[in-house]
């Protein structure tokens, strides 16, 4: 018997209710177009954005045909791979002498016969800007050659010409604040140059960087440098040629030629139609390279099932709807001869139909969407698209996903539909159906089952397990939800009216609630779980995380000895370009020699100064020495931080010097610096060191209140007067000394140890000299005042430098939380409204009886609204325990990890805290379930017109 006959009326039937229903229909596009919309536009984004090795290399070479470059090895012979990024020395080869690297390359000679070149070289610098003073790099090529389209684009403006004109990136315009036309001057050898045009680099567009001409900016500064020995020389790269080769190209024998005389090439041509390894007579030397296609491929099978899994479960109950509003016209079939399978038919049919219309919709939706915001991906991405790269089979193969889930979400309806006896369609009635009993047991097991099998595998170091237990676990939840929502209809007996109704509904329609219910955990469960493992990662970073400096502050330190006498300059210029707030905390620096002209230690320099520690519990750090493993391995993470964050142990973890005290963490001050930057507000402190007691800051180094200082007094040669005085060996000198001992928790403070009085240093005979300021900042400086700030600085004399926190950036993080919150709660949003707009449509009947008995209008709309809370809240709440069971084993996977770290050095952290992402969490528990009610009650009409009820 030919099935198509039956097939085609099936389909004829489904396209006519689809018509009909256009509502329902809409609703169902809608949901099976938007993820297919999301694969699409993903697939052509990832595929455009991944650049092509031709694409790679134009942004190398521009349009030339090679690069060729020195390694600095000296003349002699190299092997290298096609690619021209894997390069080394033969095998057995001697390693380069001095004398070998020493010796210049003649790269040029290493050229094709008839080539032409341009030289590329580069160098770091310190130029004006309108702020100020900023760092950025400068590159000598010839940026108006032909040979460089593809790498750099004119944006604005025109090419540099003259020697005394420079080119920037649209990145460097953006953060100096200059425009065309505007004068850059490079610090050191003070030249300026006009600045004549913005470019680009398709490749790389946040790339910050000016562009002259060749010898226009470094040889210039080279000269300077060797008049004047105070300017250092520019620190330049070694030159590269870009290559436009003969008509032949640059092949593989030009390229072994060239290595041949110490060259390194990267040749389009070559790379490209790479030779056989056979010609390669480096390829025997690679090794196995690793592969991530597998594990690509395995997380685009994952996302792409979770997609199908969202879909199937969000337009399930809406065929189921649709099944049951068509119930008479299923049982007019079946009235008519048709057959079970046929009924089933129909239903699939319009999965079908409506699965096609989505899967087209959204494929052709993507398309234009990754069009109109192209230029926005490409900002986000950092490089310009080469062309819109379109995998006809992929692009194939996702259309027939949404085609093939719109049939999916069909199925269980169908199968219900057709098990339906043509009695029940004709009188619309349900019948009574009890709850599969077996499917929560099966839920319960797997959900243990996955949680173990997540745990061990985070307990061993499986992420494999990991991901398997979670997703098992996942699945488990979805099992029970059918019972879960069952259980709702018993906690509206002491609720009013229109909660109690819609816990009711929600337990009575299970097939319509559950799936939204798991769609809606599905989402948040994924988003919780990165969210906590973003979280608790964050956390473990803050926790490890040693700042330079008090946080809110600023350190304004003279350069070298003799430069305090500019301080005062200094000064002035940080205050009147710095966010800086309060009185500033003027501070010294102590010294044990004669004479210093470095911060640093070094032979016949400033000699030493040291705390003499004391040795015993309390001073020695037990994390230290002998049995420091074992008691690393047998304490909590708590205790292990604890004592990380312990006097005894602080200088043993913490080598910084910070803002360059030295290291014996010593600075002259007063009060005033003890209450803006060591934020010692006590005034028995301060009372000390007006009596000439320093004030020590870490207690481990005191007993009995003294602490044991030792200097050792170096006489600089050039000081022939101390030196006559003081012959042989430094003399060192031992003093005990009186202090007032603050609080362990000052011990922390960056960069000091001690605070010594100025009468109390010159009294021990040492050597003091001012060394800056501390000032507290109100608010974080902005790129304008750092600029600003060190220009001030630069017509202040150079001769100090200012440090502020280098402060954990966290945006990244926040970020994403921030997004994975506003997905889940996208998706919540749209799984709670379409069971709601599913609910209305289901329960018109009840509807109309509410009216019919007297109820007010309002009840229709608050109704509506709880039942859209409902599913909201209920989903967040399961998806928030489920999206812990991944978190929780990630953790312990990284914990297995810091173990084995902390084997090896007791020092090291074990902390691995777990940190619920509470803004999330309540943003998906709180703010978006309300949202959905409130929305879902706004939208409904409260006017119902009352229609005769059928039977």
């Amino acid at each position: 018997m030919n099935p198509l006959p039956g097939w085609r009326a099936a389909f004829r039937i489904a396209r006519r209710d689809a018509v009909r229903a256009k509502g329902r229909s809409a609703l169902v596009v809608a949901m099976i177009a938007l993820p297919v919309l999301g694969v699409t536009a993903a697939d052509l984004t990832y595929r455009s954005a991944l650049p092509t090795k031709a694409e790679e290399l134009t942004g190398q070479l521009g349009s030339a045909d090679a690069r060729f470059s020195a390694t600095g090895l000296g003349p002699m012979k190299l092997q290298q791979m096609p690619d021209g990024v894997n390069w080394g020395t033969p095998d057995g080869a001697p390693d380069p002498t001095p004398e070998q690297q020493a010796k210049p390359v003649d790269v040029p000679a290493a050229l094709p016969e008839g080539s032409r070149y341009l030289t590329e070289r580069s160098v770091p610098a310190s130029v004006t800007t309108r702020h100020g003073i900023a760092d950025t790099q400068i590159t000598e090529l010839r940026i108006a050659d032909p040979m460089l389209r593809g790498r750099i684009e004119l944006t604005d403006g025109a090419y540099p010409r003259a020697e005394d004109e420079i080119a920037a990136t649209e990145e460097f315009i953006e953060a100096s604040g200059l425009s065309i036309g505007d004068r850059v001057t490079v610090r050191g050898p003070d030249q300026a140059y006009t600045l004549t045009g913005t470019v680009e680099l398709p490749a790389e567009l946040r790339a910050d960087a000016l562009y002259a001409l060749p010898g226009a900016v470094i040889a210039p500064w080279q000269r300077t440098a060797d008049r004047d020995k105070d300017i250092l020389p520019p620190q330049a790269t070694d030159p590269d040629w870009l290559v436009e080769g003969p008509p032949a190209g640059v092949t593989w024998q030009d390229v072994l030629a060239a290595n041949e005389k110490g060259v390194v090439v990267t040749s389009r041509q070559v790379a490209l139609n790479p030779p056989p390894d056979s010609e390669v007579p480096m390829a025997a030397m690679t090794g196995n390279t690793y592969d991530g296609d597998t594990e690509l491929t395995a997380a685009a099978l994952t996302v792409a099932a979770m997609a199908v899994l969202e879909i199937v479960l969000l337009a399930g109950p809406a065929f189921a709807v649709g099944a049951r509003r068509s119930r008479r016209q299923l049982g007019l079939v079946g009235s008519c001869g048709g057959s079970r399978g046929q009924v089933r038919a129909v239903v699939l049919a319009g999965g079908a139909v409506l699965g096609g219309v989505g899967a087209v919709a959204g494929v052709g939706a993507g398309f234009g969407l990754t069009a109109l915001f192209r230029p926005m991906i490409e900002d986000f991405t950092g490089r310009r698209f080469g062309e819109l790269t379109v995998q006809p089979w992929e692009i194939l193969g996702i259309a027939v996903l949404g085609l093939v889930t719109g049939v999916l979400a069909a199925l269980a309806p169908a199968i219900v539909a057709g098990r339906q006896s043509v009695l029940e369609s004709l009188t619309g009635r349900r019948g009574t159906r009890r709850g599969s009993r077996v499917l929560p047991v099966i839920g319960v097991v797997a959900l243990a089952a996955g949680v173990a099998v997540a745990v061990y595998g985070g307990v061993n170091g499986s992420t494999n397990l990991v991901a398997g237990g979670s997703v098992l676990a996942e699945l488990g939840v979805l099992g029970c939800i059918p019972v879960i929502v069952g259980f709702l209809g018993r906690l509206g007996r002491r609720l009013p009216l229109t909660p109690r109704i819609a816990l009711r509904d929600a337990a009575r329609n299970r097939g319509r609630t559950a799936p939204a219910v798991a769609a809606v955990m599905a989402a948040v469960a994924g988003s919780v779980a990165i969210a906590t493992y973003t979280s608790s990662n964050a956390a473990e970073q803050a926790y490890d995380h040693v700042p330079n400096m008090t946080p809110g502050t600023a350190a304004l330190m003279a350069a070298d000895i003799g430069d305090d006498v500019e301080l005062p300059r200094s000064r002035s210029a940080v205050e009147q370009n710095f966010p800086v707030s309060g009185a500033r905390a003027d501070i010294g620096r102590v010294w044990a020699g004669s004479d210093c002209s470095v911060y640093y230690e070094e032979e016949n320099g400033c000699g030493t100064l040291e705390f003499v520690k004391p040795t015993g519990e309390g001073h020695s750090c037990p994390l230290k020495g002998k049995g420091a493993k074992e008691l690393a391995l047998r304490i909590s993470a708590d205790e292990h931080k604890r004592l990380m964050n312990s006097p005894a142990c602080m200088d043993e973890n913490y080598t910084m010097t910070a803002f360059g005290t030295g290291s014996d963490k010593i600075v002259v001050g007063g009060a005033d610096m003890l209450a803006s930057y060591v934020k010692l507000d006590d005034p028995a402190a301060a009372k000390a060191l007006a009596e000439g007691t320093p004030v020590l800051l870490n207690p481990a180094y005191a007993k009995n209140g003294e602490v044991t200082l030792k200097a050792a007094h170096i006489y600089n040669d050039r000081d022939k007067k101390m030196r006559a005085l003081h012959p042989g060996k430094a003399r060192t000198t031992t003093e005990q000394l009186k202090v007032y001992v603050a609080p362990d928790r000052y011990a922390a403070t960056p960069g000091i140890r001690m605070v010594m009085p100025r009468s109390t240093a010159e009294r021990l005979g040492l050597h003091v000299g001012d060394y800056g300021s501390f000032y507290t900042l109100h608010r974080d400086p902005t790129d304008a005042e750092n600029q600003a700030a060190h220009a001030a600085l630069e017509q202040a004399g150079n001769r100090a430098y200012l440090m502020t926190e280098n402060e954990m950036q966290r945006t990244d993080d926040d970020t994403v939380l921030l997004l994975l919150a506003l997905f889940a709660g996208v998706v919540t949003l749209g799984a709670a409204a379409i069971t709601t707009g599913l609910s209305k449509a289901d329960a018109e009947a009840d509807l109309t009886t509410l009216s019919a008995v007297g109820a007010p209008p309002g009840v229709r709309r608050s109704l509506s609204g709880f039942q859209c809370l409902v599913v909201a809240l209920t989903g967040v709440l399961l998806g928030t325990a489920a999206g812990l069971v991944p978190a929780v084993a990630l953790r312990l996977t990284d914990l297995r990890a810091a173990l084995a770290d902390m084997r090896e050095d007791p020092m090291e952290s074990a902390y691995t805290p777990i940190v619920m992402p509470w803004e999330t969490i309540g943003l998906l528990a709180l703010v978006v379930p309300v949202l959905a009610g409130l929305l879902a009650a706004g939208l409904t009409s409260s006017r119902l017109t009352l229609a005769r009820r059928a039977g």
